[in-house]
């Protein structure tokens, strides 16, 4: 017999992708039960609301990507490595995170004290994860910095500045994978010549 989380996961499994094909404004509470085979009563009896849903589904992807990257950081073998694999996955894996990314880089108006809630988590998840690799690599020797803090800000700041071209320029992957390389080289090395 099939348990009450097992079918909670599988009304967030089929709303993530009624979700990323209709965004949340146009999909309803029946396109999600059509999409289990179930009456949207008893949707209803494992989710309040259409916004419950779509909160559990963001909360799941946003969980995805940050298991994901830190997958990531921790086979990179140095600092380094680990931020190149941070900035790669983080990129890369935003833009198959469909209602992540939208709720990042968008305004539900509805949903005002969900998503600044979502932005402040991932914000400061990104700048914990960039400082420990940066003081990594600055007790390493491997980087001068002056601060580490600010620079974790300076990067997360400058890669959510990246997000939306990026994700358009998912489509061609060895765009991404290049324009990637180039952002890591400027961080790197720097623009000036020494």
């Amino acid at each position: 017999m099939i348990n009450k989380e097992e079918i909670r996961e599988s009304v967030l499994k089929v709303a993530q992708e009624i979700f990323s094909r209709y965004g949340f404004h146009k999909t309803t509470m029946d396109d999600i039960a059509k999409g289990m085979g179930k009456g949207k009563s008893s949707i209803y009896y494992y989710f309040s609301s259409k916004e419950d849903i779509f909160s559990a589904v963001v909360e799941k992807e946003l969980l995805e990507l940050r298991s994901k990257i830190v997958e990531s950081v921790a086979r990179a073998e140095n600092p380094k490595e680990k931020l190149k694999a941070y900035v790669n996955e983080r990129m890369q894996g935003l833009s198959k995170m469909v209602n992540l990314f939208n709720v990042l880089r968008t305004e539900f108006i509805s949903q005002r004290e969900f998503t600044d809630r979502i932005r402040m988590k991932t914000d400061e998840e990104e700048i914990s994860i960039i400082r420990c690799i940066l003081d990594e690599g600055v007790s390493g020797g491997t980087f001068h910095l002056e601060d580490t803090y600010l620079t974790s800000i300076a990067i997360v700041t400058a890669l959510k500045g990246m997000e939306v071209p990026l994700v358009i320029a998912r489509k061609e992957e060895n765009h991404l994978e290049m324009t990637l390389d180039r952002l890591l080289d400027v961080l790197f090395y720097g623009m000036l010549k020494r």
